[in-house]
């Protein structure tokens, strides 16, 4: 009961994006639609059903009356459920989708609990633990990595947050109130600065795919995995950074108010529903940092492919392009 795309809009492509990647409104657009955190309740089979769509859309043929908005509220769906590479459902703490919620629970009590060595600790491990779900659940499915690895870059991960926030913690018991405050975003900061390039170890070692401007395949580097894991580095300690940075200075004045001191049992809650608003905006501001198709100019690869590229294409290649990941 399929029918040709006779109720598409001439030209519609399914996978190509509705917003313009080359500027970072078009991309905060892209990212604000597929990290909804809403899109985390959508039950399993509607998920199933849009991935179904989204095939036979792409195969040229879907279901009878079906809307251009039905398919590009499929699509979305589908970028937020599935890897973009495998094609497989993530498990749903590894979404992008679920950076919010469950970002905004383990950030407030990260800022909330950072008194007490035994707390830092804690939190600064479940925080690690969320960190490598979602680090696997977008790896680049083309670098696959053992679960040896994982587990190193797990523990090297945890070491240096912990090393970074108990240390702190311990330097910071005389300094001014505030200070102590900022030592979690130290060690989150550190800590990405490990867990990234740890977990993604395969594509700096081997190299990632490099393509030219029509994506036809030209071999793999490693320069091009390094800048492509930095600036994934650098989006991730963006995107913690203003909640963790702003909301102890905030929260550092709202306490020195008698109402405030009446409420202590609140202020867990608050600092988790104040990072919340944070994250909402951040997470899609932080992804759409730096383009998803990124480019590296041809003298900027090693020798070796750069001579290939050159005996194949001449000057035809100026920039080779490569998917950077999340």
């Amino acid at each position: 009961t399929c029918t040709k795309m006779a109720t598409i809009p001439l030209g519609f492509n399914i996978d190509s994006p509705r917003w313009d990647q080359s500027t970072f409104m078009g991309r905060l657009k892209h990212f604000l639609n597929i990290t909804d955190p809403r899109t985390v309740l959508v039950p399993e089979e509607e998920l199933d059903r849009a991935k179904a769509l989204v095939e036979g859309c792409r195969a040229g043929v879907v279901p009878p009356g079906s809307s251009r908005e039905q398919l590009l509220y499929a699509k979305k769906l589908y970028d937020s459920a599935f890897h973009p590479d495998s094609g497989e459902k993530m498990n749903f703490i590894g979404r992008m989708s679920f950076q919010v919620p469950g970002g905004m629970a383990i950030t407030g009590c990260m800022l909330q609990f950072y008194r007490t060595v035994p707390a830092v600790v804690f939190w600064q491990w479940v925080n690690q633990s969320f960190n490598a779900f979602v680090n696997y659940t977008n790896r680049n499915a083309a670098s696959p990595i053992s679960l040896r690895q994982i587990g190193v870059a797990y523990v090297t991960a945890t070491g240096a947050a912990l090393a970074t926030a108990v240390g702190l913690n311990l330097y910071t018991k005389r300094a001014p109130p505030l200070l102590a405050r900022w030592v979690p975003f130290a060690a989150v900061a550190a800590a990405n600065c490990v867990n990234i390039p740890m977990m993604r170890q395969q594509e700096i070692i081997n190299g990632i795919t490099v393509t030219d401007e029509n994506n036809s395949e030209l071999g793999r580097s490693r320069r091009a995995a390094v800048k492509g894991i930095a600036q994934v580095v650098l989006s991730r300690i963006t995107m913690a950074a203003p909640g963790m940075i702003i909301l102890p200075v905030i929260m550092e004045r709202l306490e020195k108010f008698t109402f405030m001191q009446r409420i202590r049992v609140l202020h867990g809650p608050l600092q988790v529903l104040l990072c919340g608003g944070f994250l909402l905006f951040m997470v899609p501001a932080a992804c759409a940092l730096f383009p998803q198709r990124c480019s590296l100019a041809l003298a900027d690869l090693e020798l070796e492919l750069r001579d290939s590229i050159v005996a194949k294409h001449g000057d035809k290649v100026p920039y080779v392009y490569f998917n950077k990941g999340l």
